[in-house]
């Protein structure tokens, strides 16, 4: 009866979900409708997701998901990930994800004003237009209702988890050995929590679009058509943050996982993260410009939108069948079609509004005045990049598709395109990170500026000259590229201590600065790593039998013995090696090679030394004899500097968290005559960048 349960609950939070929105969106607006329909439609989803936790738990073969992603010698925790291991169980994370979010929203809108203000046209209601902060709530909280009852109503025409299968198996089908990994386990989950967190700014825009008036600010003070940019930030900076710990994660799992020892590899599926991740990145700088200075109003809009259909896109593509991925979920085209008309109706419906009110984006005050040479002008050349790389991320992803679907031939675009395509706009954004905290918003280059400017231009020479050498005496020979990345990367990081040092040393820092600074000092240790690892990693494929000794840096790899053993549902062979090197003892390396029950694909276990400064990686390949214990095919690979990659990515990952966590983001309740809050201006504007 689970399953059953579980699927009259869908229904009911379809129906919840339509109340939602309706109460959302009606000429006047029901707040207090809105959000019992929202915990009603959470509550459903959530004892959904539960019970479907049940199912897998319980091996109950009845239910058509658990079948083919399920088995009795699961371990609990992949268990667990099989919930999400599949399209329909992940479509359900997804919907949830989405109510959470929603109900985050809710809370964090609706608590901006108090019954107990002495200004009582704070709650009175007109035909269509914003008078409260509840009335802003509970658009945005119609809005996202029509998201969950686009997809509700996906999961329950299309991809129901809950389908009976009569008479029940016997046994399941196993998780894909891919996905039985830690790491897997929670990719998903933090990928969604960004993906889906993508639809509150979105929400947002519309629902400034489609409704007029200008009610107060967060603290109760009146305000230009601007006032909703401070809700909006923490719902940009932490699904930005959840997205990169959601990549990194990923492209960890992918680096010791797949045997191969690549760490990104422009995937099609890995591009559908990667893309709202540089969107959102242009968001939250936007969103600066936008909080302090009353500038980039479109830009707003048109990345908010944007974020959110990359999001549904790469729904689409994991979810369409066509694509082929080891990240895909599944191959049925009338998916496809189902969510190729989502994606249209929404962007279609969201463009239309922006076409038609985007004035109301408009602060009435208008821009603050400002520079040629000042910080906002350096935040659009930063959008303008951040977009290029985008675009040129898209058009690697969809034109190898577009051709193929028009029948005009099938062609592979793959890791030379986007490098040699994105390498200068990468190298451009990372220049830019140097000069831009030390210009101030609104103002020109001065005197003081100046001299900091050329003190910085001085630096990076230095640091070209440093870098050289230490890669001519101790990885013999300097490459131009990783000479200059590793240069900028230095003077990036020495810019952004010496200004955070400057700050300190005025007042101290806000949350927002100290996002700023942990921020753009994890893209200087996340382009230190990348360079390294592109300009000196070394991969080989050799021979090695028992006994036999390979160099491996400047380290001694020795191969012992190949030996089977079980695991919990695989049968396993593991070889076993010793690493000796200078002035360590020596250091055991076990290798495997795995066959799990229900998968004839045979899954690599690498073994890695790990180091801050460098991997040294070994993956066992096949037997080059035809038996498990001669000789083998043995990939040995060193990888300078390889941790740095996925330190900047959480590095980046803490810096948005910080700054989503600033006390001027927070609610606050508004207070009778209060007075009112002096105009943000050149010197009081806090930036995240």
């Amino acid at each position: 009866m689970l399953p059953e349960l579980a699927h009259l609950l869908l229904i009911l939070a379809l129906l919840a979900a339509c109340a939602q929105s309706w109460a959302g969106l009606a000429p006047q607006a029901q707040p207090r409708l809105a959000r019992v329909a929202l915990a009603w439609q959470l509550g459903g989803t959530a004892v959904a997701f539960v019970l479907l936790g049940a199912s897998f738990v319980q091996n109950d073969f009845s239910v058509v998901y658990v079948v083919q992603h399920g088995h009795t010698d699961l371990p609990l925790l992949y268990k667990i990930s099989a919930i999400w291991g599949g399209h329909e169980g992940s479509l359900l994370l997804w919907v949830l994800i989405l109510a959470a979010w929603s109900a985050l929203a809710g809370r964090w809108l609706g608590r901006n004003t108090s019954k107990t203000t002495a200004e009582p046209h704070l709650f009175a209601r007109t035909n269509g237009r914003f008078s409260s902060e509840n009335d802003f709530s509970s658009r945005v909280l119609g809005f996202l209702g029509l998201v969950s009852v686009a997809m509700l109503a996906f999961i329950l025409l299309t991809s129901n988890p809950f389908m009976r299968l009569l008479p029940a198996a016997d046994e399941g089908q196993s998780l894909n050995p891919l996905l039985q990994d830690p790491g897997l386990a929670l990719h998903p989950p933090l990928l969604y929590l960004g993906y889906v967190g993508t639809a509150v700014p979105f929400a947002m825009v519309l629902a400034v679009l489609a409704y007029p008036g200008a009610p107060r600010d967060m603290g109760g003070h009146a305000a230009g058509a601007s006032w909703w940019v401070k809700a909006m930030r923490p719902f940009v900076l932490l699904p930005w943050a959840f997205l990169s710990v959601g990549i990194a994660l990923g492209s960890w799992w992918a680096y010791y996982e797949l045997g191969w020892g690549g760490w990104w590899f422009w995937d099609p599926v890995e591009n559908a993260s990667f893309m709202p991740w540089l969107v959102l990145a242009a968001l939250a700088h936007t969103l600066a410009v936008r909080e302090g200075r009353r500038a980039l109003p479109h830009w707003t809009a048109v990345l908010a939108i944007g974020a959110f259909m990359l999001s549904l896109l790469g729904l689409f593509l994991v979810r369409s069948g066509v694509i082929t991925s080891v990240h895909a979920f599944a191959t049925d085209p009338r998916r496809g079609v189902f969510l190729l008309g989502l994606i249209a109706a929404f962007l279609l419906g969201a463009m239309g509004l922006y076409a038609r009110h985007g004035q109301r984006l408009v602060d009435e005050r208008g821009p603050l005045p400002t520079a040629l040479a000042s910080r906002e002008t350096a935040v659009l050349l930063n959008n303008l990049l951040l977009i290029v790389a985008c675009a040129t991320v898209l058009l690697g992803t969809l034109y190898p598709l577009a051709l193929d679907a028009l029948r005009l031939g099938k062609i592979s675009v793959g890791p030379p395109y986007f490098e040699a395509v994105l390498a200068p706009v990468y190298l451009l954004l990372l220049a830019l990170l140097a000069p831009v905290v030390w210009l101030r918003w609104g103002a020109g280059v001065d005197g003081p500026i100046k001299r900091r400017l050329m003190g910085l231009a001085a630096g990076f020479v230095l640091a070209l000259v440093a870098a050289w050498a230490w890669l001519e005496v101790f990885y013999g020979g300097a490459r131009p590229l990783v000479v200059l990345t590793l240069a900028l990367a230095f003077i990036v990081g020495a810019a952004t201590k010496l200004w955070a040092w400057a700050q300190w040393r005025k007042g101290g820092l806000t949350a927002p600065q100290w996002g700023m600074v942990i921020a753009h000092l994890g893209v200087a240790v996340f382009a230190i790593g990348v360079a390294m690892v592109g300009g000196y990693g070394v991969e080989r494929d050799v021979r090695l039998a028992p006994g036999d000794a390979h160099p491996l840096a400047d380290c001694t790899l020795r191969f012992d013995k190949v030996q089977p053993y079980r695991g919990p549902n695989f049968m396993a062979l593991a070889g076993h090696f010793k690493l000796q090197c200078p002035g360590e003892p020596a250091r055991a390396l076990v290798a495997e090679k795995r066959n799990y029950v229900g998968s004839s694909m045979p899954m690599t276990e690498s073994a890695i030394r790990w180091g801050l400064t460098r991997d040294l990686y070994v993956a066992l390949g096949e037997p080059l004899d035809g038996s498990p214990h001669g000789a083998w095919s043995v990939r040995v690979q060193h990888k300078p500097f390889m941790r740095w990659v996925w330190i900047g990515a959480v590095l980046m990952a803490l810096g948005a968290a910080v700054a989503a966590g600033a006390r001027r983001y927070r609610p606050r309740r508004a207070v009778a005559h209060e007075p009112q809050r002096a105009e943000v201006g050149v010197q009081t504007a806090q930036g995240w960048s």
